[in-house]
């Protein structure tokens, strides 16, 4: 290096500048290789194989403010305005913002654009609005964004126009300030202001711009701002709020002092570097490392903090609180996310996993019926799909350690989820008969086809979901077990216990499928574990039919594989899962159940039920069908493309069953301390678990074709287990495997290795 300097100080200026543009040129790239960041792919899935598609959301992790360009999906050639805030990953745009050049005659509240050059980064956006020659740059905080707009166009007039919908908006110099009234009391409120003060500002009503105004009221709010046309470049900073204007500003005051989009993307850059850096990989594939990134990039979306200097806006009670110190989360879809994107947090994020489940507790608080959450958006709880799984988000934090909120509280919330609500799906009434027959019997009672429905309490498109509801309310009843039991109370953790052994009631021995009855215990026939329950099978499952709801009892495999005659049956029974034909021609399928996308034969990859089926062959003693399959799924249905999501990605549902799956474990049941071993890809993997403690995977020989654990070893010590507690790394540990490219068929297959179930807690506590 003395040497090369030496040379470089020689020689003459042409030539240094040549070499110092190389170095420059240079340091970027080699640094990007090694920032996570720059791995995200954010239109990975934008294209949908049949439902909601992914977007390019452009946010924080866990930022409240999060934006993405407006249009149906990748494939769409205009856009909708620019977004100032949604408060859904789904949409619900709030305020919309258009930039324009011209004449005023050719304004309107909400402009539609040619566009093209997008570039999405998670914390940057650009695109060219080509009709109106238009160079457009964003970049967000966590409670505020910049916008910056070069108009191309020269001698024209650059104008802004930013609507809403019922709401205020006021004008005063370059500053607009107001709200926008969304649903549930409810408001978001905006503090926006411009680089430089335009010389015509006002409302924009019928067509026109009347500068002789600066309020709007009521509905359909909207305001325009116009510049000379020697301006060429308009610079917008604006703070979000849930609390009033003046919170909004200070919002923005305290996170973005700029007008310059570089600034804040550089910022940017760096904390969502420090947020996935938690996980670093070495080895695997260039397109391995794009998938994993982005998809715990997708974890990260959701939930979103709504904490604004120590205080949030609760659409529970309608008022402002103190946060206490613990940030208020919101926005998570439990029943999509309970299964791996909150595990996956537990090991990573605790912190943050905590104040969530703070958060959940307040809402439980202040809700009126002082339930747990289930679906708890921006605009409050919606109580949608089957059961109530926030008891498997307390109990497995609690499982691994996270202590510091009210367990009791949980308990209590939780069991009235089960105990003082009908078992309906998509309801919040209070129970009914179906729910003293549940409690009854043991089971949720199906009708037959064509039995007309009399009960209030069902959702006449949602239906009753019988076995769907009877399975996962077992699940819950094992979780209030598990939960009674850190508590202390014996008795009420026996009742739960002997609850959660109620799936047994729907099995068909002469199957070996959960199998729907009516009131009088008898078995619905004829029947078609693919297609009997009509749209979605939601008149005995839900969304997924009968096929995957086989293998929803994450919490006692050890019982399922009892009831299906032994690990072979269990085995032979996984294999025709990933074989069986769909019964009809695709268009049929799909016209039925459409959310049963992502198959290898009846298995879905694309819906959140089926997660943890291929790690089911572990308990059964073959962990190599685990391993292969596993690697299999990953490859076949997410990739780095525009169709690389099979499924409706929901706040990390998905995408947490591929960062896990990726390492090389996974919990299949939330509430157990467990984790099973998989087949990681990368070769090898460092998880920083907080307060200097890491677990590091090693793969030895690990490639696409290496996939197979051939040995073993655990923080030093020969493994022969194909899983491994929670306390096993919690300090900190290492995971060694030794990976070959032909199947081990040993390695993890005696009964004694299996996983903890329902009743083999005494193994491993």
């Amino acid at each position: 290096m003395q040497c090369f300097l030496g040379k470089f100080m020689r020689t003459d200026r042409f030539v240094k500048k040549l070499l110092w543009l190389w170095l420059c040129c240079l340091t970027p790239c080699l640094r990007a290789a090694e920032s996570p960041v720059d791995y995200v792919n954010p239109y990975m899935g934008n294209i949908s194989h049949l439902l909601v598609p992914t977007y390019p959301i452009v946010h924080l992790p866990h930022g409240m403010l999060r934006v993405y360009p407006q249009r149906g999906d990748y494939t769409s050639d205009r856009i909708h305005g620019l977004p100032v805030i949604q408060i859904s990953h789904r949409g619900s745009f709030i305020f919309n913002l258009s930039p324009f050049q011209g004449d005023e005659s050719g304004l309107d509240r909400v402009l539609d654009y040619d566009y093209d050059n997008e570039t999405v980064k998670p914390y940057h956006y650009a695109v060219d609005l080509c009709d109106q020659q238009l160079h457009v740059e964003f970049a967000p905080s966590r409670q505020s964004a910049i916008y910056h707009f070069d108009f191309r166009r020269g001698g024209e007039t650059p104008w802004l126009v930013l609507n809403g919908g019922h709401g205020t908006f006021e004008v005063s110099g370059n500053v607009v300030s107001g709200y926008q009234d969304v649903w549930n009391g409810l408001r978001v409120y905006l503090y926006m202001e411009t680089d430089a003060v335009p010389v015509r500002a006002g409302v924009f009503a019928s067509g026109r711009l009347d500068p002789g105004r600066k309020k709007a009221e009521g509905d359909g709010i909207c305001v325009a701002a116009a510049w000379s046309p020697e301006v060429r470049g308009v610079s917008v900073r604006y703070g979000v709020s849930y609390i009033s204007v003046e919170q909004a500003r200070r919002n923005l005051r305290r996170e973005i002092n700029t007008f310059e989009v570089a600034d804040v993307a550089r910022e940017g850059r760096k904390v969502w570097n420090e947020a996935l850096g938690k996980i670093r990989v070495e080895g695997g594939t260039e397109a391995d490392r794009r998938v994993f990134y982005t998809s715990l990039y997708r974890c990260m979306e959701r939930p979103v903090c709504v904490s604004e200097d120590g205080r949030y806006f609760s659409v529970y009670d309608h008022r402002v609180h103190d946060d206490g110190g613990h940030a208020y989360y919101t926005d998570d879809w439990l029943w999509d996310s309970y299964r791996a994107a909150h595990p996956l947090r537990v090991l990573i994020d605790p912190e943050r996993e905590t104040d969530i489940i703070r958060s959940f507790l307040r809402m439980a608080e202040t809700d009126g019926a002082h339930y747990f959450p289930n679906f708890p958006e921006i605009t409050g709880d919606s109580r949608r799909m089957n059961c109530n799984h926030g008891g498997a988000v307390v109990a497995d934090a609690w499982a691994k350690g996270l202590r510091d909120f009210d367990l009791e509280a949980a308990y209590e919330a939780c069991r009235r989820n089960v105990e003082e609500k009908t078992l309906a799906p998509w309801s919040a009434a209070r129970p009914g008969r179906l729910d003293s027959f549940y409690r009854e019997k043991g089971y949720f009672p199906a009708l037959r086809e064509g039995e007309r429905e009399t009960e209030p309490q069902v959702n006449s498109w949602e239906k009753r979901q019988a076995v769907a509801v009877t399975l996962g309310t077992a699940y819950d009843e094992w979780c209030l077990s598990r939960m009674a039991g850190f508590l202390g109370r014996g008795d009420e953790e026996r009742h739960y216990l002997d609850r959660a052994r109620n799936y047994r009631h729907l099995f068909n021995p002469s199957t070996s499928f959960f199998h729907p009855k009516d009131a009088g215990g008898r078995f619905i026939e004829p029947f078609d574990y693919r297609f009997s329950g009509g749209m979605g099978a939601r008149e005995y499952y839900g969304e997924n039919n009968g096929w995957v709801y086989r293998w929803d009892v994450p919490h006692d495999v050890a019982g399922l594989v009892e009831l299906m005659g032994g690990r072979e049956a269990f085995v032979r029974n996984l294999d025709a899962t990933f074989r069986e034909w769909l019964g009809r021609s695709k268009y049929e399928f799909y016209a039925q159940l459409p959310d049963h996308t992502g198959n290898v034969g009846q298995y879905s990859m694309g819906n959140e039920p089926s997660l943890h089926v291929p790690y089911l062959y572990v308990y059964a003693g073959a962990p190599w069908k685990t391993q292969q399959r596993v690697r299999s799924l990953v490859r076949q249905w997410f990739r780095d493309d525009l169709m690389g999501m099979p499924g409706d990605e929901d706040g990390g549902g998905l995408s947490a069953f591929v960062v896990f799956s990726m390492m090389g474990f996974y919990p299949v049941t939330p509430g157990l301390p467990a984790y099973v071993v998989g087949s990681p890809f990368f070769s090898r993997v460092e998880i920083d678990l907080g307060d200097g403690k890491s677990l590091e995977i090693r793969a030895k020989g690990c490639s696409e074709q290496a996939k197979y654990v051939q040995s073993a070893r655990l923080n030093g010590k020969e493994w022969s287990k194909p899983w491994f507690a929670h306390a096993d790394i919690a300090g900190g540990g290492r995971l060694e495997l030794d990976m070959d490219d032909r199947c081990h068929k040993e390695w993890g297959s005696r009964a004694e290795d299996a996983p903890p179930s329902l009743l083999m807690e005494e193994r491993w506590e």
